[in-house]
């Protein structure tokens, strides 16, 4: 027989007020945010989906209910990233920011797993078919935030994402604080090119 204590009352409670939805949301979440962290420790080729699911807490049925392929999986935990990232990015930056907060774009989970998927779908045609379209979403989203967080025309904010998405690639292959004084230095500078644009 077990005993309902007060701490089970409320959690179950807590539990039956959430809808069906918000239940769905949060396991979507749960996989999502599995699948980023998979991506980023083991790369794509050692990501599996049964992997992502233990990761997650959840049964391999729950993860193919909500995402069938593999592919599906990681192009919507790219993108649920992406939204998070563009969000918290409006909420928190001011002009004098915002250049550092887009470079950061590229050096953070969201740039380490899309470029896990950029290599992958070179030579895998179901992630390339998956993943392009996000791809060109994710970046007309981020040419638009460079534009109106730096007041910069859409050639420049095009211009920009270019400079600190080559930048992300080129600290991967330098120490830390080689690689972090590359990248201010180089920020320093576009940052005075814009302002006299």
């Amino acid at each position: 027989m077990t005993v309902e204590t007060p701490r089970r009352t409320t959690a179950r409670r807590s539990q039956a007020r959430r809808s069906q939805a918000e239940r769905t949301a949060a396991t979507r979440a749960t996989l999502l945010d599995a699948t980023l962290d998979s991506l980023v420790e083991l790369g794509y080729g050692r990501t599996t989906t049964q992997g992502i699911a233990a990761r997650a807490g959840l049964s391999r049925g729950a993860q193919l209910h909500h995402f069938p392929t593999k592919e599906l999986l990681v192009v919507a935990a790219v993108e649920h990233l992406a939204v998070k990232r563009d969000a918290e990015i409006r909420a928190t930056v001011g002009r004098e920011h915002a250049l550092e907060l887009l470079a950061d774009t590229f050096t953070g989970p969201l740039f380490l797993a899309a470029l896990e998927l950029w290599v992958a779908a070179r030579t895998d045609p179901a992630l390339r078919e998956a993943l392009v379209p996000l791809e060109r979403a994710v970046h007309e989203k981020l040419a638009g935030l460079a534009a109106d967080l730096l007041g910069a025309s859409p050639t420049d904010a095009e211009l920009t994402l270019e400079l600190v998405r080559g930048l992300g690639m080129s600290v991967l292959f330098n120490s830390p604080a080689t690689g972090e004084r590359h990248r201010r230095r180089l920020l320093a500078r576009w940052s005075e090119l814009l302002e006299t644009a």
